[in-house]
Formats: structure tokens, C-alpha cells, sequence
């Protein structure tokens, strides 16, 4: 297989992310081994870049057909399954300033910090029944997995008040007037699905806002 084969194949089919299982998928009449080969060799060359292992992308600037690949579709594919939300979902909503650190999320793997060109990702580990509320959204030209306001907000404060920690809304920078016009019984139900304690947590809070 030539890279230029390679190349086209992968921008018709938008893998802007791929692995090796997406690579036997999209040319079934090669061996494995020779897409593990020509994988190796295209890394050495600087074609493609590594992400995690069985991760990779095109090295055009981090761009596949003139799309600069958003670190949140990057998030979605580093972990699976997994969706962006905490800090990162929260400031992309607005209801808390830009983050400068890098993408988190929620899966329901064990808890897990990946590192690459890209930056930083932490995904925070949450039981089953609570992995839900997130939408496919589009986000800079990408479908991205993220939770919604509300849910975001939610696992923000479940993993802020973990342990014995308690929220003092006086130290976090939401903005209030989004926060008044979130749907708090969606909040509530959400919250039902992690603990008491962040229901009683949650319900503190509307009292506030």
C-alpha cells in the first residue's frame, strides 16, 4: 500500500483518528502485518503520529482535509467509551472561564491520564447507572461526545466534593446568570443517580441560584 493510497482513503472516509482495526476495516486485502509494518515506518518518517498505542493520526499540522483536529474529538477517541465534561464541557458552556489545562471527561473505565502532542486528558471513572446526560454535538467541525449543561455540572461538583470535601460556591467563578437558567430537576434527577449526598449538595445550590 502507498501512503498516497492511504492518505486519500482515510480523507474520503473522515478518519480523522484511526487504528489499526479501522486500517483492516477500510483495506480488507491487506495482511495485518503489513499495515503493522508500513504503521511503524510511516511513524519513523513523521507521516503519522502515535496518540496511544493502537492510536494514531495524519501529521499534517494536526489536520486531515483542511480540519484542525478539536483536542475534544481527540478525547472521545483516546478512551472509549467516554464522554468531555467537568472543567472542560463547563467552560466550552461558559459557566466557568477558559480552562488552560487540558480535556476532561467521564467514563466508566478506571480513572486514566493520557499524554500526547495534543496535551493532557484525564477521564474520571464514574459507575455505570451515572454515565449518561452527554450528546453527540458538533464542535468545530467534529461530532463530539459531550455531557449538557446540566450533567456537566453535576459530575463537576460529584468529583469536587468527593471524600469529605464540601463546595464553597464563593471560591468557584460560575457564572450566575447561566446558572439560573439551568433546569435543576434535570440537575436533581442527575444527581439521584450518583448519591444523597450530591442530591443534598445539588439542592443547596438551587436555594442559591
Amino acid at each position: 500500500m502507498k501512503y498516497i493510497e492511504f492518505l486519500d482513503q482515510l480523507q474520503k472516509d473522515r478518519y480523522f483518528v484511526f487504528s489499526i482495526q479501522d486500517m483492516l476495516i477500510l483495506f480488507p486485502k491487506t495482511k495485518k502485518k503489513t499495515i503493522l509494518n508500513q504503521l511503524t515506518e510511516w511513524c519513523k518518517r513523521g507521516y503519522i503520529i502515535r496518540l496511544k498505542k493502537n492510536l494514531y493520526e495524519i501529521a499534517q499540522q494536526g489536520t486531515v482535509g483542511g480540519f484542525e483536529i478539536t483536542d475534544l474529538f481527540i478525547a472521545n477517541k483516546l478512551y472509549v467509551p467516554s464522554y468531555v465534561s467537568l472543567e472542560t464541557a463547563l467552560s466550552v458552556y461558559n459557566i466557568i472561564p477558559e480552562v488552560a489545562f487540558g480535556v476532561t471527561s467521564v467514563t466508566t473505565n478506571p480513572t486514566k491520564k493520557f499524554k500526547n502532542k495534543h496535551g493532557q486528558f484525564w477521564y474520571h471513572s464514574c459507575k455505570p447507572e451515572a454515565y449518561t446526560g452527554y450528546l453527540l454535538a458538533d464542535y468545530e467541525g467534529f461530532k463530539v461526545a459531550i455531557a449538557e449543561k446540566e450533567k456537566a455540572l453535576v459530575d463537576y461538583i460529584y468529583f469536587k466534593t468527593r471524600g469529605e470535601r464540601k463546595l464553597s460556591l464563593e471560591e468557584e467563578r460560575f457564572d450566575e446568570d447561566i446558572l439560573k437558567e439551568l433546569d435543576w430537576q434535570k440537575m436533581m434527577r442527575y444527581a439521584k443517580l450518583f448519591n444523597k449526598r450530591l442530591v443534598k449538595t445539588v439542592r443547596e445550590m438551587r436555594r442559591v441560584f
